[in-house]
């Protein structure tokens, strides 16, 4: 629960750092999320290693918000869950992506992928560049790190 906190604190935080549209925006708006207008902060403290995110749009605590995370080559997200759904697609890199039950999959650079709801999982940045990860939540931003997969 309190590594849970410590999540949606620090991804409140990055409201204030994604592009100037972070906050729910006013009109439609498109950036290039590989454009200097994108400003990186750190990840959760239970992603260590070479990780970097930004919002880019809405409000990370509240549902519906869109997020993109960078992971560096060799990363590895450690086995973790989301109170909410969570849709992406790799945008670069190639990242390997298992979730308990399922077999391991490597995704490259325009797949998408679903992950449901409290559902553990784990990531790695398989590729010789920095897997950079486009992630729409249905609920607020969080992770929570998983002792054990029956946890």
């Amino acid at each position: 629960m309190e590594t849970t906190l410590e999540i949606a604190i620090a991804a409140f935080a990055l409201t204030s750092m994604g592009t100037a549209s972070a906050a729910e925006p006013a009109a439609p708006f498109a950036t290039d999320v590989s454009g200097s207008s994108v400003v990186w902060g750190g990840c959760p403290p239970i992603f260590t290693g070479a990780c970097q995110m930004t919002v880019l749009q809405g409000d990370p605590s509240k549902p519906n918000s869109d997020v993109v995370l960078k992971v560096g080559p060799g990363n590895t997200l450690p086995l973790h869950k989301h109170s909410s759904a969570e849709r992406m697609i790799l945008l670069t890199g190639e990242l390997q992506v298992k979730y308990d039950g399922s077999e391991a999959v490597i995704l490259k650079p325009s797949h998408y992928a679903y992950g449901p709801a409290g559902l553990p999982h784990v990531a790695a940045c398989v590729s010789d560049v920095a897997c950079t990860l486009f992630i729409a939540f249905e609920g607020a931003v969080d992770a929570e790190l998983v002792s054990h997969p029956g946890h």
